[in-house]
């Protein structure tokens, strides 16, 4: 629908009323509800967007429904072990993700995340994003997708999952309902962890090409989040929160530096573009508590192409319009609108944001940074057994270890936790006795290795930590083949997926082998 001044503003006017008390009623954290999963009607974002005019079109999450009728589907999982998938919903209407049908379903093994479901009726779903102008790195170009267990969140009082980016994986869907095109007015907000960004290309989520591919400046508009200075950038090192609007991300009016727009870092960062004819803004928040801030507001870029846009109307989730997918982020929740939503709209939205606690897990089994530990087997051949580096070839195996050993032998067998190098919300492992020496995968194999500032070695030497995959201890994600996890095969040590081309990725015990204890250091 074209933007009308007039149309807009009697819009606005006649939701009004309804915008106030919902915008109370958000602020007060809404009226008490009898089911303890559900919202109270009318006080979540879809409905906060259709009061003030500008109603959602699409709507995505993984940790709760966006509309307080909603108790369909929110995410479908599928299970490496034998390949079935199931629909993970709403615990009601108006509720929270179901997280407990997805840990009962994947128990055992992993799991990823195939399908984000769309809300809003229109059936704008995003699935695994195909090959585009930017080749993907899975089978036949297509991109990975996200492990389903990645991202432990607590929403509300209750576990759910959000989704785990790492570089290569993406969403999307190039055939949509009722998402802006050309220089229509559209809105968009993403709830993300702020710790989790890398400096590639392009942490998003909003309106792309339909074909997967660049088709020049202004052809998208999109929610990016990271800290890549290649185009657009504000003050500090990052990261920020920046429009990608095709060959460019903007952070104000003017292409390169924006002094408005500040380096964020909120755990639970809230991020919006919205952008209509000759006009557009960016505003962000602390997801947990406060208000929004705005960052830009003004007219279109400084830039030939711009204005008036050429959006195309796809939506994509973690990668560029052209599929580049050298990205890291975590996505929670989002939505798009049509029309161009007012600053009060938003408002209300952050308000409910900032009811519903977004909260982040506690560290898993004790792996916080600094602390020194040793991990020990679980499978049950091997439970004196523990993860140590070879004193001869610096490859990684298991060994036992006792009271007994020699002190060389408990010093290969203790490792230091450091924040993660490739990702600080994970974990890297530094030899106790050699030091800035760390645990590294290379071609699949553990060992120990002098990490450079290369982003391939620090990501091959950032480990995720979640609970043991057979229900005790930790089990160990590569951060950037999300499928995989630290496995001891035949007293080697590798990277692994639950089934797959190597022997090391073999089925049976595999739950077992990538379950971990985390012990008191030998050393």
């Amino acid at each position: 629908m074209p933007f009308s001044p007039t149309r807009s503003l009697r819009a606005a006017s006649l939701a009004l009323p309804a915008l106030a008390l919902a915008l109370a009623t958000a602020l007060l954290g809404g009226p008490a509800s009898a089911d303890p999963h559900t919202a109270a009607a009318g006080t979540l974002p879809c409905d906060l967007y259709a009061s003030g005019g500008t109603p959602c079109v699409a709507a995505h999450s993984t940790t709760r429904a966006l509309y307080s009728t909603y108790s369909g589907r929110l995410y479908q999982v599928k299970r490496a072990s034998d390949g079935a998938t199931r629909d993970i919903g709403a615990l009601g209407a108006g509720g929270y993700a179901d997280a407990g049908a997805q840990d009962s379903f994947c128990a055992g093994t992993s799991c990823l995340i195939t399908v984000v479901y769309d809300q809003s009726g229109r059936g704008n779903h995003l699935t695994q994003a195909p090959p585009g102008g930017f080749s993907g790195p899975a089978a036949g170009g297509y991109d990975n997708l996200a492990e389903a267990s990645a991202a432990p969140v607590t929403v509300g009082g209750h576990k759910a999952y959000g989704v785990f980016i790492a570089p290569g994986t993406g969403y999307r869907n190039n055939h949509t309902s009722g998402i802006a095109t050309g220089d229509q007015p559209e809105g968009m907000y993403a709830i993300l962890d702020g710790s989790h960004h890398n400096g590639g290309c392009c942490f998003d989520y909003g309106n792309a090409e339909t074909n997967s591919r660049d088709n020049g400046n202004g052809t998208m508009e999109a929610v990016y989040f990271g800290n890549i200075k290649v185009w657009g950038y504000g003050t500090g090192n990052g990261p920020w929160v920046m429009a990608d609007l095709e060959n460019g991300l903007f952070s104000g009016v003017n292409p390169g530096y924006n002094a408005n727009d500040p380096s964020v870092s909120h755990r639970f960062l809230t991020a919006i573009v919205k952008g209509g004819p000759g006009q557009w803004a960016i505003r962000a928040g602390n997801a947990q508590s406060g208000g929004l801030s705005t960052y830009y507001s003004g007219p279109r870029p400084n830039a030939a192409g711009y204005n008036p846009m050429k959006k195309e109307g796809a939506i994509i989730l973690g990668i560029g319009g052209d599929n580049s997918n050298g990205s890291a982020g975590t996505f929670y929740e989002g939505v798009m609108t049509s029309g161009y939503p007012s600053d009060a709209t938003e408002n209300a939205v952050q308000a409910n944001i900032n009811a519903v606690g977004y909260t982040a897990p506690a560290p898993v089994g004790g792996l916080t940074p600094g602390a020194r530990v040793s991990l020990r087997a679980t499978t049950s051949c091997c439970t004196g057994e523990y993860l140590r580096h070879d004193t001869a070839d610096s490859n990684a195996a298991i060994s036992a270890v006792s009271s007994a050993s020699s002190s060389a032998d408990k010093g290969a067998a203790t490792w230091i936790v450091r924040a993660g190098l490739g990702d600080a919300s994970c974990v890297s492992f530094e030899s106790a006795d050699k030091p800035r020496q760390y645990l590294r995968h290379y071609d699949f194999r553990l060992r120990l290795d002098t990490i450079d500032n290369s982003a391939v070695s620090r990501q091959d030497a950032t480990f995720c930590p979640q609970a043991g995959h057979t229900g005790q201890g930790v089990s160990l994600r590569s951060a950037n083949y999300p499928g995989d996890f630290v496995r001891h095969y035949e007293h080697a040590a590798y990277i692994a997926g639950d089934g797959g081309s190597h022997a090391w990725d073999a089925a049976a015990l595999w739950a077992d082998d990538t379950s971990w204890a985390v012990t008191a250091p030998w050393a």
